[in-house]
């Protein structure tokens, strides 16, 4: 698994990464996440709700989409915004879970953990995005 990095005009380089199509997927992103965060200067308690939304932004994509495809992340004026490509095209949606069920809360995670998030469709599928509000010290640069 390799990572590239692109720089954006007035932004930290993006990262992108392509992911496995298989159950190990999150766990990837994840850590790749976690890396990039820790190379930006973010510690772990910065990092928990991002680590979260990633997990359930590319477990989405796993069993709701085509397969996860690519991770990216970027960080640019003290926004993080995470974007997980896949090839289906059905779109995400919000759904309140019944209180009984084990699961379909992921997307009202993201909504909660994030300041935004969202889905655009693409050449290819779609991608769906949250975004962070994080702030790095002096001393991160």
């Amino acid at each position: 698994m390799t990572m590239s990095k692109t720089r954006s005009e007035g932004s930290l380089p993006v990262v992108s990464l392509p992911l496995p199509v298989d159950v190990t997927a999150p766990a990837v992103a994840r850590q790749a996440v976690r890396a990039t965060l820790a190379s930006l200067g973010f510690d772990d308690l910065a990092a928990d709700d991002v680590l979260l939304a990633t997990s359930e932004l590319v477990t989405n994509a796993f069993e709701h989409g085509e397969k996860p495809d690519k991770l990216e992340v970027e960080y640019a004026d003290g926004r993080l915004t995470l974007r997980v490509f896949d090839s289906g095209t059905n779109r995400p949606m919000l759904k309140e879970p019944s209180p009984m069920a084990a699961r379909s809360r992921g997307l009202q995670l993201v909504h909660a953990l994030s300041e935004d998030w969202g889905h655009e469709l693409c050449a290819g599928g779609k991608y769906v995005w949250a975004v962070f509000s994080l702030h790095r010290t002096e001393a991160a640069g």
